[in-house]
């Protein structure tokens, strides 16, 4: 695998999750991590936590907030002179019956899981084109690959990154810059406790779950083993991968037997 030492790689979503794992992740190989996110206490809790083993810094960043994100690009720049890579990883989920979202609920989504990469990708892509070098890696989701029902405003956005991710690769190789979209499935995070329900209970919605839940640190080294293989689509978990193949395989299948799910769900239970 490539080394990652000396490499300068910025990770929004770094104060927990699999931004915290891909962070320890990068120190493990040498990387000097700049971990970003909403929460700055977070953040750097964990990065005085990576500093006994590495180079690593946190941020303050609101990656809804173009200036921040902007800022934190630019701070970054000129500390350490490069950007390698940049994970932008940060997001939110929200589940549950579409019908029940209200416009801010989808605003939020858009905001947060689209515009977010947007504003990491806009901000650090010129300087990357100007370096001649540079990954840009995107967190996305299964639900990005195959839209599950029960996640429709959150399968919306992260099918928009899968398509930002691979249009911009394309692009993107004419001037030495690598493109990477994440797809993972279902990955033990605290976002199984912080997911807003709507009109659900939790503990049951969470006992349906047919699959093991993947341990982040499992999702880290793949990502990162992906990223430097330089592979335009890491699915992350086999689980993910089987589902993704018979998609692809089978979609109007799968789009029935989503729908049979559906009827059956506790997140979308139809007495409510």
């Amino acid at each position: 695998m490539p080394s990652f030492a000396d490499k300068v790689a910025i990770v929004t979503g770094g104060a927990s999750g699999i931004g915290r794992a891909l962070g320890i992740e990068l120190v493990r190989h040498g990387a000097r991590v700049v971990l970003a996110d909403v929460n700055g206490d977070g953040a750097g809790s964990t990065a005085r936590e990576l500093s006994s083993h590495g180079t690593a810094s946190a941020v303050t960043v609101d990656v809804a907030d173009a200036a921040s994100v902007e800022g934190m690009i630019a701070d970054t720049l000129g500390a350490h002179g490069r950007i390698d890579y940049l994970f932008n990883n940060a997001g939110i989920a929200l589940m549950g019956d579409a019908r029940h979202m209200t416009l801010a609920d989808w605003n939020r989504l858009i905001d947060v899981n689209l515009r977010g990469v947007i504003h990491g990708v806009s901000a650090a892509y010129p300087i990357m084109i100007r370096q001649g070098f540079g990954h840009i890696v995107n967190t996305a989701s299964l639900a990005g690959l195959v839209p599950p029902p029960g996640a429709t405003g959150y399968a919306m956005t992260k099918h928009a990154v899968v398509g930002l991710s691979l249009a911009l690769r394309g692009e993107a190789a004419g001037y030495g810059v690598r493109v990477s979209v994440v797809c993972p499935g279902i990955i033990d995070t605290p976002i199984k406790y912080s997911t807003r329900l709507l009109n659900a209970d939790r503990e049951t919605v969470l006992n349906e779950i047919p699959v093991r839940f993947y341990p982040a640190e499992a999702c880290a080294r793949d990502i990162v083993r992906g990223v430097a293989r330089n592979r335009p689509i890491i699915v992350v978990s086999g689980h993910a991968k089987l589902t993704w193949l018979l998609y692809r395989v089978a979609p109007r299948l799968m789009l029935r037997l989503s729908q049979f799910a559906a009827e059956r769900s506790a997140l979308l239970n139809r007495a409510r």
